[in-house]
């Protein structure tokens, strides 16, 4: 026979152990939008502009894949965009590229430190970045520091 307090601690045990999956779901959906939105910041900084066909080339991918990306920006209120003009990012979509672009340099620093290529810490800073913790970020900030 099973007791409640055995069953509520298996539950207790599913629910620690099922928290950093639950956390890398919800990372990977916010992923792919912090990407868009960082490309198009980059692009504005570097040609004055950002337009779907620069981010579709940049990024390897079909136009109507953008455009599908684009609308779900526009529904969350970090771009704007007119029919065949430019890409705009909101004041959000602004604050949100440069806290993704901080957090790239920092997992870069990092990586640099420990003795990664450049090469490879650019490419997998890339991927960490959008899975990194704020208070592992700030370990790594401060270990860099440290090292300088």
């Amino acid at each position: 026979m099973t007791t409640g307090r055995n069953s509520s601690g298996k539950a207790r045990t599913a629910k620690l152990q099922s928290a950093p999956f639950r956390r890398t779901r919800a990372d990977h959906q916010s992923e792919l939008m912090e990407d868009y939105v960082e490309l198009i910041a980059q692009l504005i900084d570097e040609k004055g502009e950002a337009r779907g066909s620069d981010v579709a080339m940049r990024l390897g991918v079909a136009n109507a894949t953008v455009v599908k990306m684009l609308k779900r920006l526009t529904d969350r209120g970090l771009v704007t965009q007119q029919p065949y003009r430019a890409i705009m990012l909101t004041l959000e979509g602004w604050t949100l590229a440069e806290h993704g672009k901080k957090r790239h340099a920092t997992v870069e620093s990092f990586l640099l430190t420990l003795g990664v290529s450049p090469e490879t810490a650019r490419i997998d800073s890339e991927g960490i970045e959008h899975h990194v913790s704020s208070e592992t970020l700030k370990a790594m900030a401060r270990f860099v520091s440290r090292q300088s």
